[in-house]
């Protein structure tokens, strides 16, 4: 049986439940494909499965390899795979249910991986899946953005704030985001037409008939944006939204990213090689460090994308 390094976590809570383990390598199932992972995305997500506040959500079996996101190469694939080779180099997701992405191996379904953009290296690759999809799903399937329509992205310094404020430009949105001050010149380089430090002046006070919120920050910002959504708009979170309270008119959609999306990291893919999308990763990390990494994204605010480098490769 071969073995691999993985990441695992132990008991819920803290980063020092997050062991550096020797492992089996796992074997590709049906549908399901074996990656050398060569890096891999550290998400906010990443830290809060670990805390346990998803354990009501996610039925893991602890110990177990932590992660998702991930940038590598096809080692095998399973039965019915035809999609993808060995050999290709891939991105996407790792499945933690099946064995994730803190490791050399990662498993993942094959409608959850694609062919890497060809303008990135692993590291960058690796950075992009989880954050992109949520920007695609919350406005595209989610809010069904238009040519033309203003969207006011809340947190759009932030890992899916990038992306969302880079695919409603390219929709041709008029693109509003909010920010801390030291953000606002970073939200115009990415295409917002206007930056908005919440710090200053309430949002509130500057915008008004809003076709689409996406909050990426919930509580009292969520509670103040309903009046700024225009009669028949549309409020998306990824915090989820009330049952009750919400203005007559406006719709209101809680966002949980289906992270099995082949067909949109093909097209993400394809916006990064001609230039569309930018792609930005604050700090590396090596495998080993990945406690270290984690309290990073729980407490350090990064402006980009952390990572984990498992391969070193030229």
């Amino acid at each position: 049986m071969e073995m691999m390094k993985a990441i695992r976590i132990h008991a819920y809570g803290g980063s020092e439940n997050l062991k550096f383990d020797e492992v089996p390598r796992p074997e590709p199932k049906s549908g399901e494909v074996l990656i050398q992972v060569y890096a891999a995305g550290v998400n906010p997500i990443d830290w809060k499965i670990r805390e346990g506040f998803f354990k009501q959500v996610y039925d893991y079996v602890l110990p177990v390899i932590a992660g998702a996101d991930v940038a590598g190469v096809i080692a095998s694939v399973g039965n019915g795979v035809t999609t993808l080779q060995p050999g290709q180099a891939v991105y996407g997701t790792a499945d933690m249910m099946l064995s994730g992405a803190y490791a050399k191996y990662a498993l993942g379904y094959a409608d959850a991986i694609a062919p890497m953009p060809k303008t990135l290296d692993y590291i960058h690759a690796a950075s992009v899946p989880i954050v992109a999809i949520t920007a695609w799903q919350s406005l595209f399937d989610g809010a069904n953005l238009q040519p033309g329509q203003s969207v006011l992205i809340h947190g759009g310094a932030g890992g899916v704030g990038r992306y969302a404020i880079q695919l409603a430009k390219w929709k041709g949105a008029r693109v509003i985001a909010t920010a801390s001050a030291a953000n606002l010149n970073d939200l115009k380089n990415l295409g917002a037409d206007q930056a908005i430090d919440y710090a200053a002046q309430p949002f509130e006070e500057q915008v008004k008939d809003i076709d689409v919120v996406l909050d990426l920050v919930g509580g009292e910002t969520q509670a103040r944006s309903w009046q700024i959504v225009r009669p028949g708009g549309v409020l998306v979170s990824t915090l989820g939204v009330p049952q009750s309270g919400i203005p007559q008119g406006i719709q209101a959609l809680p966002v949980f990213a289906n992270l099995r999306a082949n067909s949109q990291l093909q097209q993400i893919a394809q916006l990064i090689d001609d230039g569309r999308i930018k792609v930005s990763v604050e700090q590396i990390f090596e495998l080993a460090e990945a406690a270290k990494a984690q309290e990073v994204s729980q407490h350090g605010h990064p402006r980009g994308k952390l990572v984990l480098q498992v391969v070193h490769s030229s």
